[in-house]
């Protein structure tokens, strides 16, 4: 989310005459509530919005200090939030409020071309997110399918290599690559190869050049916050082309797995042969049995998923590596020891594989801190409250917007001792995982609503930074020393790094050799 306060000023200055007269029509009829929970106070008509700054997760924690684990914000002029910002709030809403909180915010720009309709992740809790998390689950995510795909992440990631080989050579002396671009396109290729048995980052396919293009528009609008969510009457002015700028890409986006679609129903009509079943082929070979499925999927329903699975897998992984590789460049101890712990598992010999990730338990414990520091969404997926709901003692009224703040409860200091370190070596022997039942830990959020694309996400980024370590010595540009490396965020669908990382690989004939 990039809070664009020059859109704010310019939406509000021109339309306040109007907003006043609203209010001044409006009927004081109001809900008051026993006890909600603290907050700061705000100003008339713009609540909170100013206290957020550009990195609203980081302002939040600030206020956590003065007003506890759960923080009550008003946004504009009917927009409640409720934040949820220590590992103890967390596991009170998890275990005990899940799904009185189990509905989800949707954003204007996420409601393009009814994408919101058949979205998985955006879609009301309900009967037909149960069916979607289910079919997704079984089709794609379960242990058994992540396995028997191994042969598609190997194809991808050693792509990946070769890719950064190449550019490597190409680049000038003592300036670096961004490696975060490799592993976004392996992960994008991977995802290609699950859902549609093809490349999609092949940049002699013009049709694969226009969605990947057309993915990374969407991610770019949706990660940047629209006055219109905060200012419902500014919404038919669309006062920053946000509705415009994803109504393109987003058309652009099903337009080509319309496309994708129509392909596979030709091939099927003639009786191509085809070597094992993708997503795509569940999806359309799908006959509802329950009371709750439907009897088959639409073609809206299949392009939405399609597109979402590009969506939620690319972006968190390549981040997620980037900032990894970051932090062992920062911290050139543990670089040192997560590359001798591969070393002497694997050897010089052979390439780094997923069943070597078990036997690896230094490099599990770098992804973990990592993740515990630069979570994903530091701020998980907005929900929304059901109805009327009392939490730790506060009153929470229906249609309240609830926070999870992931990247503060990384920090709690009543879970983690030197919270603000980078020690991988305090998840050494712990038992504490990110499968959402450790509360102290949720860069994937917990739940009912907790990302389903876990397992296969977990997967991607050990194998992916596993072997980027184990291929290459990664060194930083001229000039660049390990504490001058810039760890700011820059939000969007994500928490990216703001200035991408760039680094030097070298010994690139252990990779000719191995290829």
């Amino acid at each position: 989310m990039e809070w664009e306060w020059s859109y704010l000023f310019f939406s509000t200055i021109i339309l306040l005459p109007a907003f006043i007269l609203l209010f001044s029509r409006k009927k004081a009829t109001k809900c008051y509530y026993n006890l909600l929970p603290p907050g700061p106070p705000g100003l008339p008509i713009f609540g909170n919005v100013f206290q957020l700054g550009t990195e609203p997760f980081k302002a939040m924690a600030c206020l956590e200090q003065k007003y506890g684990p759960v923080l009550w914000l008003k946004l504009g002029t009917s927009t409640n939030i409720m934040v949820v910002q220590t590992a103890r709030a967390a596991a009170e809403l998890f275990k005990n409020h899940d799904i009185s909180f189990a509905d989800r915010f949707i954003p204007i720009v996420n409601q393009a071309h009814n994408y919101c309709q058949g979205s998985m992740a955006l879609c009301q809790y309900g009967s037909y997110w149960r069916f979607q998390r289910r079919i997704c689950t079984v089709e794609m995510f379960i242990h058994k399918k992540i396995s028997e795909t191994v042969p598609v992440r190997r194809k991808c990631v050693d792509n990946m290599l070769k890719w950064i080989g190449k550019a490597a050579n190409s680049a000038e002396k003592g300036s670096g690559i961004e490696v975060t671009r490799f592993v976004f396109l392996a992960s994008f290729n991977m995802l290609g190869n699950l859902i549609l048995s093809k490349d999609l980052a092949d940049p002699e396919s013009e049709e694969a050049s226009e969605f990947f293009n057309a993915m990374k528009g969407i991610m770019v609008w949706s990660g940047v916050t629209n006055v219109s969510d905060i200012f419902p009457f500014l919404r038919k002015f669309d006062v920053q082309n946000l509705r415009k700028k994803m109504e393109r890409d987003m058309g652009k986006a099903m337009e080509i797995a319309s496309i994708f679609l129509k392909e596979r129903e030709e091939e099927r009509k003639k009786g191509a042969e085809k070597i094992g079943k993708d997503f795509l082929d569940a999806l359309l070979e799908f006959e509802g049995t329950g009371k709750d499925e439907p009897a088959k999927l639409s073609e809206h329903e299949i392009k939405v998923l399609l597109v979402e699975m590009f969506l939620a897998g690319t972006e968190t992984t390549s981040s997620s590596v980037e900032w990894a590789l970051a932090e062992l460049l920062r911290h050139p101890q543990a670089m040192d020891k997560v590359k001798t712990e591969i070393s002497k598992l694997i050897g010089p010999n052979r390439k780094f594989e997923e069943n070597d990730i078990d036997n690896l338990p230094y490099m599990q414990a770098v992804i973990k801190e990592s993740l515990r520091l630069h979570p994903p969404l530091p701020l998980l997926i907005p929900r929304e409250t059901v109805h009327d709901t009392k939490f730790m003692g506060y009153d929470v009224p229906k249609g309240t917007r609830v926070l999870v703040n992931a990247w503060e409860i990384g920090r709690d200091p009543e879970c983690w001792d030197d919270p603000m370190s980078f020690k991988p070596e305090r998840f050494l022997g712990s038992k504490v995982d990110m499968k959402g039942q450790h509360y102290e830990l949720i860069p994937f959020g917990a739940g009912r609503r907790m990302c389903v694309g876990l397992p296969l996400g977990h997967r991607m980024m050990h194998f992916a930074l596993g072997s980027l370590l184990h291929e290459f010595e990664w060194e930083l540009p001229d000039g660049v020393s390990p504490k001058s490396i810039n760890m700011d965020v820059s939000m969007g669908i994500t928490a990216r790094k703001q200035e991408s990382l760039k680094v030097i690989p070298k010994k690139l004939e252990t990779l000719i050799n191995l290829i």
